[in-house]
């Protein structure tokens, strides 16, 4: 399918915000320039996702208003636990543009693999109540839902977080941030592993593949993301995907966080995966990638590149 006129508006819209960005030098005008770049950034789609049909019976959904919350502000979010009582659980962080609702059919395949699954918006998105999000405030939201998410799955060793896109950006700063304090505190690293899917090594690297420019675009933008400069301070054992076919964000973005990471890691390469269908695409690998990682032997991961713990 071709690229839409809006995606290439788009497009264009970032290529003239980073030449604005040089020029502009006036506090009013960058305050204008980083509104309009966190609009473009996150995209945000309002009301319900057009291909969802509803929520599932056994899904609980949580209202998350920590105490440095205004009276205006708020975190929707779903807790979907599995079957099995005292199940594994996944941590569901997710990108641009779509809320919860655009995200269920990929909450799904998690809950039907036995995992319980808490996902969150974050303010802005669906249900959230807050202002347009930036790169502080959803690495905000992402710390208050570790802290529900660890009181609902107390076992560390059956805690995983999940990243897809730029949710996996914010999924590195999370697993980086716990990293850091564990070792600050003396303590074990409070969750089993990450999983990172069609992400990218800064919002700078991927803004200049999607506009095709050579402009410094990482160094003008407001919001950095800048996952490569954070990963290898990241403890925990790591599973990085990435469809080969994904137009929006290329692989090689995934391959040079992995070259990046501590070991223990995996690489998973999803042939004809685009951006959003690896989960589907991988099939089993994907979910003996995720076992494997839930049991500490990322090196018996069939069809991915592993480097074990030395």
């Amino acid at each position: 399918m071709s690229e839409s006129f809006s995606g290439r508006l788009r497009r264009r819209w970032f290529s003239i915000l980073c030449m604005a960005a040089l020029i502009v030098g006036l506090p009013a005008g960058c305050g204008v320039l980083q509104h309009k770049e966190r609009e473009l950034v996150f995209r945000i789609e309002p009301g319900d996702a057009s291909w969802y049909h509803g929520l599932p019976s056994t899904v609980e959904e949580l209202d998350l208003r920590p105490r440095t919350f205004k009276d205006d502000q708020s975190l929707h979010a779903w807790w979907w636990p599995a079957q099995r009582a005292n199940a594994p659980a996944v941590l569901y962080l997710h990108g641009v543009r779509w809320n919860l609702t655009g995200q269920l059919f990929r909450i799904e395949q998690l809950h039907a693999m036995g995992f319980s699954v808490l996902a969150v918006d974050y303010r802005g998105f669906g249900q959230s109540r807050g202002d347009l999000p930036s790169e502080t405030t959803v690495y905000e939201d992402a710390q208050i839902a570790w802290e529900r998410f660890s009181q609902l799955q107390p076992d560390a060793s059956k805690r995983l977080i999940y990243g897809h896109s730029l949710g996996g950006a914010v999924a590195v700063e999370l697993a980086a941030e716990l990293s850091r304090q564990a070792e600050k505190d003396g303590q074990a690293i409070p969750a089993q592993g990450l999983i990172l899917e069609s992400t990218f090594t800064s919002l700078g690297d991927v803004a200049a593949a999607v506009a095709d420019t050579s402009l410094p675009i990482r160094w003008l933008l407001s919001q950095k993301f800048d996952s490569i400069d954070k990963i290898g301070a990241i403890d925990m054992p790591l599973l990085v995907v990435h469809g080969l076919a994904d137009r929006y964000v290329p692989p090689r973005f995934s391959e040079q966080l992995f070259e990046a990471a501590r070991q223990p890691k995996a690489l998973l390469l999803v042939p004809g995966a685009t951006h959003n269908n690896s989960m589907s695409l991988g099939g089993q690998r994907y979910r003996q990638a995720i076992d494997a990682l839930l049991q500490g032997k990322l090196s018996a991961v069939p069809g991915a590149v592993a480097v074990p713990a030395s």
